[in-house]
């Protein structure tokens, strides 16, 4: 009964990406290539329509699943992350200015802190808010090779529906499948050669979700606060670090750049296919390593997460050596 929303969830989004894939779907939103991108032709961007739609019909079944007072929070949650879907539906029409755009990215993070999470602390608030706020932009920051932030959904949504399955959170289980199912319907389409990008209109709800639903379950006791960080470690890893170097070099961090690291995998010559099996492989261990240390002994969630943090540490520098010899 938990899983069955996201088979709803799967309907709609084929149904959406049918529409989408159409002849005139197809001329709807052409992404062009600019400094930041991996592709060398205009390819269609709408696809994060497909994904939102999908992904509320799911989510809006399962809540009905859940108790009174989880259904109301996670029906806001899911306002909220379809209003940043219009909006950003509209900056992929418009370009809306940044500022704009952050400012309801903000908005959006505190809204869910204060009326979903309840937190009333202002030290507490201020660092939820951020970091949603953050995973909802880092999240679009990493939607530039083909397959990789619908993959990223999909796994890490996936284990986000597998742990709430085991700990019997329904309506937390319906939600998440729904966006993992969702997200796997899109990736048919978006693995390289993608015929379909999901635009801001699909990475930035995708990363917000992320967050606000990785801290609803660490307050239904779900999971531990550090599970929802390792699950999508594969991208908040590379956007922060990508960030922080970025700003140590004092540059303009707001620009279109390609010095992410999947940026730099695709570079080196690995393409956009090979590149998304790697960042899989990477998706999959941290998937795996944050559902096996879940309600593991503390020493054991300790040792995990260092382990963790020494593999990806490893392969950051492994990437930037080979950069280094190769520039």
């Amino acid at each position: 009964m938990q899983f069955q929303p996201a088979l709803a969830a799967l309907v709609v989004t084929f149904v959406c990406l049918w529409i989408l894939l159409s002849p005139f779907g197809r001329r709807l939103m052409l992404d062009h290539p600019n400094a930041r991108s991996l592709h060398a032709q205009p390819v269609p961007r709408s696809g994060g329509l497909a994904i939102a739609a999908g992904a509320a019909a799911g989510m809006t079944a399962g809540i009905a699943t859940g108790a009174a007072n989880v259904a109301s929070e996670l029906a806001i949650t899911l306002g909220i992350a379809g209003a940043l879907a219009a909006l950003s539906f509209a900056d992929d029409l418009f370009t809306l200015p940044t500022l704009l755009r952050l400012a309801a990215h903000l908005a959006a993070a505190g809204i869910v802190v204060n009326l979903v999470l309840g937190v009333s602390d202002p030290l507490q608030f201020a660092l939820f808010a951020l970091a949603i706020a953050w995973c909802a932009n880092l999240y679009n920051f990493m939607d530039g090779s083909d397959g990789l932030a619908g993959g990223m959904a999909v796994f890490g949504f996936g284990a986000y529906a597998w742990a709430a399955h085991q700990t019997g959170h329904g309506a937390l289980t319906a939600a998440s499948s729904s966006i993992a199912l969702a997200s796997l319907a899109f990736l048919l389409v978006n693995f390289h050669p993608a015929r379909l990008f999901m635009g801001d209109a699909g990475s930035v709800p995708l990363g917000f979700l992320a967050g606000a639903l990785g801290v609803l379950g660490w307050r239904e006791g779900v999971w531990p606060l550090w599970f929802p960080v390792l699950v999508f470690a594969p991208f908040v890893c590379d956007a922060t670090l990508t960030l922080v170097k970025r700003l140590l070099r004092r540059e303009r961090v707001w620009q279109a750049h390609k010095d992410h690291y999947y940026q730099r995998l695709v570079r080196m010559g690995f393409g956009h296919r090979a590149t998304a099996w790697i960042e899989y492989a990477v998706m999959a261990g941290c998937a795996a390593l944050a559902l096996f240390a879940r309600k593991a002994e503390t020493g054991v969630q300790i040792g995990t997460l260092c382990a963790a943090a020494l593999a990806l540490a490893a392969i950051a520098l492994w990437i930037d050596t080979r950069w280094a010899r190769a520039s």
